[in-house]
């Protein structure tokens, strides 16, 4: 199979293409970037591994472009970000290649806007868009899933996020993080879509080794997808947290310093001058927890899925394995369309390739029982 990642030659995109060139099935992986310099050096590096490493240069603004960097592949993956300026671009493309598409899509708007606009031509044309297949959304979507299906009727799930402020990923990330933090966001309240504004609802969550952290409303995918494709849910929750140092964060978002494109983009640039000045020798490792209500039985029952990884690890190794599921078919729908992972992707093979990989989940916060 011939494997194309847009954005193939940053932090998250560089790892997927790592496990890519390695896998049994995989004959070609081109790195689709306008960075050239660095895919260069990404391929030369890979050149022993046993799929061929290529590259390909290409402006994501330009529809052309893309189509004709995705066209011949078995699949297109996409860790090119921010995503609420490029994903809806992307998913155009692939679709007009007629080539499946994954991505780590993390924006809220970004998963609006490709199910609302293209899930009835995908389906006419027969291609698959799995959108949201990172860490979170990604990991957190199947393990909702996980959970859920252990379950007779669910009410609620809520999905809390630990990302410390240097656990890497560049621009993008930054852009991304200032742009879930900012205007309106939404949630999923009695059994509805609410719009509320982003860090106006606070909590303390008891995470995995790292234990207490406040976490904030933020506008991820999960609320928007999640409901979606696990028809009964009543409530759908995201909340995120960066431990030391949130407040210079969440206090100019709460004032709405990062309500506008030409704020965000200023701020953007100061806090990369910044990360790039403090930048840690390693990211930070981060983690995610995940709490789903429901009934089993007729009793009232509450599960817990929770994992540690480095943003890098988990982030490009779910695009990679889901990428891999995808390609080989072994996904839960026939049909083509635009779904969210939790939609396409069974949760036992899925986390048993990521555990295969070293990335573990666990039933309890002592991280004792693993979930495979």
């Amino acid at each position: 199979m011939k494997i194309v990642v847009m954005g193939g030659a940053g932090d998250m995109g560089s790892r997927a293409v790592e496990e890519l060139a390695q896998a049994e099935e995989v004959e070609q992986v081109t790195i689709g970037d306008r960075n050239v310099e660095v895919a260069r050096q990404i391929a030369g590096r890979l050149q022993k591994e046993k799929a061929k490493v290529d590259i390909k240069s290409v402006d994501a603004n330009d529809h052309y472009s893309l189509v004709e960097t995705m066209r011949g592949y078995d699949v297109a993956a996409s860790a090119l970000g921010p995503f609420y300026l490029f994903e809806a671009k992307l998913v155009r493309a692939a679709i007009d290649a007629g080539v499946n598409y994954t991505s780590i899509c993390d924006d809220w708007l970004a998963a609006d806007e490709v199910i609302n606009q293209f899930s009835e031509k995908a389906r006419e044309k027969g291609v698959t868009v799995i959108s949201g297949l990172g860490a979170s959304p990604g990991l957190s979507n199947v393990g909702v899933r996980f959970l859920v299906q252990q379950m007779d009727k669910v009410r609620r799930a809520d999905i809390n996020v630990y990302m410390p402020l240097n656990a890497g990923g560049g621009e993008a990330v930054i852009k991304h993080t200032l742009f879930i933090m900012g205007g309106r966001i939404p949630i999923w309240r009695d059994g509805k879509r609410m719009m509320v504004p982003a860090c106006s609802e606070e909590r303390v969550v008891e995470f995995p080794r790292f234990g207490s952290i406040k976490v904030w409303n933020m506008g991820h995918g999960e609320p928007v997808t999640i409901p979606l494709f696990i028809p009964g849910i009543e409530e759908v929750n995201l909340f995120m947290g960066f431990g030391r140092g949130s407040n210079w964060l969440v206090l100019p978002a709460k004032l709405g310093f990062f309500g506008g494109k030409r704020r965000r983009r200023m701020a953007a640039k100061l806090l990369n001058s910044l990360e790039h000045l403090g930048k840690p020798p390693e990211p930070e490792w981060g983690a995610i927890r995940i709490d789903v209500w429901g009934e089993q039985g007729g009793k009232e029952v509450h599960e817990v899925g929770c994992g540690l990884a480095q943003m890098r690890e988990s982030t490009g190794l779910s695009l990679a394995v889901g990428t891999l599921m995808l390609a080989r078919k072994e996904i839960l729908t026939t049909e083509g369309g635009v779904y969210g992972p939790e939609a396409c992707l069974d949760p036992i093979k899925f986390f048993t390739y990521m555990k295969e990989r070293g990335i573990t989940s666990y039933s309890d916060l002592e991280m004792s029982k693993p979930i495979i």
